[in-house]
């Protein structure tokens, strides 16, 4: 095979996996809001069983997708190297990467405060369900849960993990990237300004699928 043809078709299977990448960080985004709403009915008359197993499931689901989508990341920016022609190709993949941490973020925030709430909410005894608050609504949830069981990623079928390494996970996110040096290629939204305590859990603890919730 000629140097030409390999470097199209090596061309060809990087834009491939990128746009594999940009659909699981699709879905990412819309499993890791369907965990936020479900989220927001903890505490409330709509909260139970039926709740805490399909947060669970979502949060199960957000794990592989974060698994698979890091993978391919870390594989996509060590395989770019300096050359001219690859600049564009590796921007594709940083602002990809820049995007997931983003979310992972925000997804561990919204881990973090349904750890909290669950913590005053128990619900391991009958009587607990005295100390919900009648929100006025008790069927909110099925629709979230649809729309999670509806997300679709291109790998997922063939990547399940039945027990996750988040500790190994973790550190393999460790990526030269500089956030400033990202170029956004979309208006930014406003962002809220304010000073967040450093919280105690960590990602591990608030990601184990085999967790309280």
């Amino acid at each position: 095979m000629s140097r030409w043809r390999r470097s199209v078709d090596e061309l060809a299977a990087r834009h491939r996996q990128q746009g594999e990448c940009e659909r699981a960080q699709d879905a990412l985004s819309r499993v890791t809001s369907c965990f936020q709403q479900l989220a927001t009915s903890l505490g409330s008359s709509a909260d139970g069983s039926f709740l805490r197993d399909e947060m669970d499931e979502t949060r199960a689901l957000a794990h592989r997708i974060c698994s698979g989508l890091s993978r391919r990341l870390l594989r996509l920016l060590s395989e770019s190297d300096s050359a001219p022609s690859d600049v564009e190709d590796r921007q594709v993949s940083e602002r990809l990467w820049v995007l997931f941490l983003s979310a992972l973020d925000n997804f561990l925030s919204d881990l973090r405060k349904a750890s909290d709430l669950i913590g005053q909410f128990p619900l391991t005894q009958r009587c607990d369900r005295r100390s919900l608050v009648n929100a006025g609504c008790i069927d909110g949830v099925v629709g979230v849960a649809a729309r999670v069981a509806s997300v679709q990623v291109p790998w997922l079928t063939l990547e399940e993990e039945s027990s996750p390494d988040l500790a190994n996970h973790i550190a393999g996110l460790e990526v030269p990237v500089a956030f400033w040096s990202v170029e956004a290629t979309q208006p930014a939204w406003a962002e809220a300004h304010g000073v967040l305590d450093e919280p105690d859990d960590s990602l591990e603890d608030l990601m184990e699928v085999e967790g309280r919730l």
